[in-house]
């Protein structure tokens, strides 16, 4: 595939004027955009909306989608027609994304027309080219889904909280919706849908649309999502499941064992739109509804619009987690209101949300908390890029180029904390008050519209001096690879103690006589630490070099390998797994990973702890080795590929 074009902003001294062939390949930096009064030549932007990972073309795009769906879960399949109506249709053909679909018949206007699937392509499926004439008004497509469907996890009744119903979800996000749905499955393409689902009666069906709170005894329901979204945004839930409301537009679903739990961790919720609004405007959703699903979901959160879809990972008892919904919340701004036209541009949607969600939470918990996020972003930003600059230079820009690769490789510390800290580098420089006044401006006149990079930072070039452009150097930022000297350096307070009590462990001996004196922080200022400075002192102990005596020191006071919390089990096994571990309590190690492997499936927990035992001795990948091969079939098909190329690459 040809390589997407990239512009390059430059000096604002000379005016900017293009002409070329938009089909023609460019490089990244061939271009120069100078002047903040002037607009993407024609030609030009309409190259930058060009996606690689979807066959669907500009001449034939859908608008509305109707979908009449049954979930047949005893030989898990969905059973489905699609009708799609067309946007005024200037082709003789209409094309869709399909993959691992079991496409029936195909209907053009109520007529049987004929159809094409292409030889199948490992990432993209294939194109489902449908013979429809020009002024073609629906298309009606007939299929269902098969076992090749990666956006569908079949859960089985016996691994959900009550063991009473199964469990089925989706995942979408980035070409997955294919899987389930043929569409046109690309972010720059939205459209208005309604469905009619039929499920067990046992069972309640979800989707990211208007939902029903309560089960009814037909086992059929109705959604509208009147907003047009794109299709990475369609989401499907069903299974035994209740409704507790937290306040009058939020609520949350979840099994009737988690559902309690759940309403108390997310009882801030109402606090958090109303937060969001007062920054950057209305909600445009309706509602904002949260499903808890089993934890096998592959994510923290996944922002389908009117229905977030949350790991159980973050229902731990003390609200220390739900920064994870302030983000989640935030895409309904930025990523659903205004969405990256292309995956190349996914920092437009990750590195505008994480901004988003520090400005909520630092609102709702002050300015300390929210300096120890962006404390904690900033490690996970320098620590990414330096593994990136070893391994593949060109993936520390933001702007990327992704095609012939999986977009999923664009989900990383770059689109989030690397936009981030350009984002705050931006208010930093203008001074929040004009910063967020541009924001605000920018949601609301690209609302329901895709953004690519160039079309953004002329938004920027518009708002901003010369001075103020050449000082953050934004072509450096968004273009060049690392990370440029002027980031941010956020500082914690909150941190100033945690950091204290690490060099107290490092700086003494674990055999020295009376070293538990020597090391250990008064319980007085433990016993107020968030889970955020817990996560400093265990990243803390690891930066510094500890030794497994070391560790087995912490544990023995802190309790790391008994915390309830999923976020402090991976990050202190993640750390400790890559020790010569001989000697700490393995009864309580090698059960606590054993147990956490086999009934996690949240990828940022379970990628970095497999890669931390298969970095070590033979012993400890085949103790690798033996979990997975346990463990593979209950973790959703996106973390199954992911793992299997770690196991692929060492071993």
């Amino acid at each position: 595939m040809r390589r997407l074009p990239a512009l390059l902003f430059g000096a604002f001294s000379t005016l900017f004027f293009v002409q070329c062939n938009p089909e023609a390949p460019m490089e990244q930096g061939e271009m120069q955009v100078s002047s903040a009064a002037v607009t993407v030549d024609t030609s030009v932007r309409a190259s930058l909306f060009v996606d690689p990972h979807s066959y669907s073309t500009a001449q034939a795009k859908v608008v509305a989608l109707d979908w009449d769906a049954e979930v047949d879960f005893e030989q898990e399949v969905i059973r489905a027609t699609a009708y799609w109506t067309l946007a005024e249709n200037h082709s003789d053909t209409v094309i869709f994304d399909s993959k691992a679909l079991d496409i029936k018949e195909v209907r053009v206007d109520g007529s049987v027309t004929n159809f094409t699937l292409s030889t199948p392509d490992e990432l993209l499926g294939s194109s489902l080219t449908i013979a429809a004439g020009a002024g073609a008004k629906v298309i009606s497509i007939d299929y269902q889904t098969t076992s090749g469907a990666e956006a569908l996890q079949w859960y089985p009744r016996e691994l959900t909280e009550g063991g009473r119903q199964p469990f089925l979800f989706t995942q979408s996000q980035a070409v997955l919706a294919r899987t389930w749905i043929p569409c046109q499955d690309r972010p720059g393409v939205r459209f208005t849908y309604t469905a009619t689902v039929k499920v067990p009666k046992e069972t309640l069906a979800l989707m990211s649309a208007s939902n029903p709170s309560t089960k009814n005894e037909t086992g059929v329901y109705e959604f509208s999502m009147p907003q047009p979204i794109p299709s990475y945004l369609l989401a499907l839930g069903v299974g035994d499941l209740e409704f507790i409301p937290l306040g009058d537009r939020s609520g949350v679903y979840a099994e009737p064992e988690m559902v309690r739990n759940a309403a108390f961790e997310f009882s801030r919720t109402e606090d958090m739109i109303t937060q969001a609004e007062e920054l950057y405007g209305p909600y445009y959703w309706g509602r904002y509804d949260m499903l808890v699903l089993p934890p096998s979901f592959p994510f923290g959160g996944m922002e389908n619009p009117r229905l977030t879809f949350l790991t159980p990972t973050v229902v731990v008892g003390d609200r220390s987690l739900v920064s994870l919904i302030a983000h989640e919340l935030a895409h309904s701004w930025s990523g659903n209101l205004v969405t990256n036209a292309t995956w190349n541009d996914f920092w437009i949607n990750e590195g505008f949300t994480v901004y988003f969600e520090m400005r909520i939470m630092e609102r709702l918990y002050g300015a300390d908390y929210a300096d120890m996020l962006e404390a904690l972003s900033y490690d996970d930003l320098i620590g990414g890029v330096a593994e990136m600059m070893e391994n593949d230079p060109d993936a520390t820009r933001m702007k990327q180029d992704l095609a012939g690769r999986n977009p999923d490789d664009g989900v990383n510390v770059i689109a989030y904390d690397k936009g981030f800290h350009f984002l705050k580098l931006c208010e930093n420089t203008l001074g929040r008050e004009r910063w967020d006044a541009f924001l605000k401006s920018y949601f609301d006149r690209y609302k329901f519209k895709t953004m690519v990079t160039e079309v953004f930072l002329q938004e920027l070039a518009g708002e901003m001096t010369e001075e103020e452009w050449k000082s953050i150097g934004v072509e450096e930022w968004v273009y060049e690879k690392g990370l440029p000297a002027n980031c941010p350096l956020p500082i914690s307070n909150r941190f100033v103690m945690v950091d204290e009590g690490v060099k107290m462990m490092l700086s003494v001996a674990p055999e020295t006589e009376n070293v538990k004196s020597l090391v250990y922080l008064d319980q007085s200022e433990t016993m107020r630490w968030s889970t955020h400075e817990w996560l400093r002192y265990i990243r803390g102990l690891e930066a510094g070099g500890a030794t497994v005596e070391h560790y087995a020191l912490a544990d023995a006071n802190y309790g790391f390998s008994g915390s309830p919390n999923p976020e402090i089990i991976a990050a202190w096994f993640t750390a400790v797994l890559r020790t010569s571990y001989n000697g700490y309590d393995t009864s309580i190690f090698e059960g606590t990973v054993n147990k956490f492997l086999r009934s996690v499936g949240r990828r940022k927990f379970i990628v970095p702890m497999y890669q931390s035992m298969l970095e070590g001795d033979a012993a400890r990948q085949n103790w690798a080795k033996s979990i997975y091969m346990d463990a593979r079939k209950s973790y959703h098909p996106l973390a199954q590929q992911t793992l299997d190329g770690v196991f692929e690459k060492h071993m």
